[in-house]
């Protein structure tokens, strides 16, 4: 007999053909008219449907990833979100229900939401964009997330680095230099977050990147609550600032001007920047890590895991380490 768990492990989404798609749709009274598109996402697995009354989006749920409450405080906060007339995917509700069920499956239906690649060098973009985010946060602050998960140190950091020594993937040429950097780096890490103090905790995004955001004529619009969580709010804002230090920091003052406009920001978080880019750096690698059973990461990773692979991430750490000491947004 075959364990389901474990085939879920190695294979989660076998099964998952284009006509189980569409019974999965049609279960629901969503008869397709032909047209199915599957939309880039590793983690999960994102179809475009095309329905009479219009395009529709089908989100199947990697198995194990999130519990039956996780997923319905997704859904709740992304309709809060949409019922304050954020431009947000809002799941759509059948007889009270967002979360469905067919075969070994959990999806839920979305509309499709129209808009092109943000452009936040125009004018005015980042601003109206802070003004979106200080709105997510005034209603995130309105009652905590109770399943999900919390933006912490010991999960992003030290999780990251347990992951990555269980996969069997870190070649032992390197484990010594990955280990020492990593020690390193997460001491420097905790030491930040205590100097921040006890900054305040609140529902946010979680994954604010580019890739999930769209542009339409009224502004951003917030395409993928997947990873939303209970952290601080520099968290949605740090990942849309790149390039060189004088770039972030004007960057930063145009997000800051629009954000302060609905909400308050507490100037200690700034100091949680790079303590948090060096946490997302590592939980990548270890996302990876932990997903290298499942087919599509070979395919979409190629260069990942090898020696070299390995050489530069460790690389990439510690220099992460000394920006941590003298980072951009409060340079000067």
């Amino acid at each position: 007999m075959i364990d389901k768990s474990t085939d879920d492990a190695v294979k989660p989404f076998a099964g998952l053909s284009p006509d189980v798609v569409l019974d999965a749709a049609a279960s629901l009274g969503f008869e397709g008219d032909g047209r199915l598109f599957a939309l880039n996402s590793y983690e999960n697995r994102v179809y475009q449907m095309g329905h009479p009354d219009g395009t529709l989006v089908l989100k199947f749920y990697r198995p194990g990833r999130w519990s039956d409450a996780q997923i319905a405080e997704e859904h709740a906060f992304t309709a809060e979100l949409a019922a304050a007339e954020m431009a947000v995917a809002a799941p759509i509700s059948l007889d009270g229900r967002t979360l469905f069920r067919f075969q070994d499956f959990r999806f839920a239906v979305f509309p499709w939401m129209r808009g092109r690649a943000p452009e936040l060098d125009a004018p005015d973009a980042r601003a109206m964009l802070g003004r979106s985010l200080a709105r997510i946060h005034r209603i995130g602050r309105v009652r905590p997330f109770r399943t999900r998960e919390r933006l912490s140190v010991e999960r992003l950091g030290v999780g990251s680095v347990e992951q990555i020594l269980a996969s069997g993937l870190l070649p032992e040429t390197v484990e010594e230099s990955y280990l020492s950097a990593t020690e390193a780096l997460l001491d420097r890490i905790e030491q930040v977050f205590e100097e921040a103090g006890d900054v305040r905790q609140l529902r946010i995004h979680g994954d604010c990147h580019m890739g999930n955001l769209l542009w339409n004529e009224q502004g951003p619009v917030f395409v993928d609550l997947d990873d939303c969580m209970m952290g601080p709010a520099i968290q949605d804002l740090w990942m849309l600032l790149s390039g060189s230090a004088a770039e972030q920091q004007s960057q930063w003052k145009a997000l800051l001007e629009g954000y302060e406009q609905f909400g308050e920001f507490d100037f200690r978080e700034l100091r949680l920047v790079e303590p948090l880019r060096a946490l997302r750096m590592m939980h990548h690698a270890a996302w990876i890590a932990s997903r290298w059973s499942d087919p599509a990461f070979p395919r979409a990773f190629p260069w990942f895991g090898g020696t070299r692979y390995w050489e530069g991430h460790i690389n990439d750490l510690l220099e992460q380490a000394a920006t941590i000491d003298d980072p951009p947004l409060l340079a000067g």
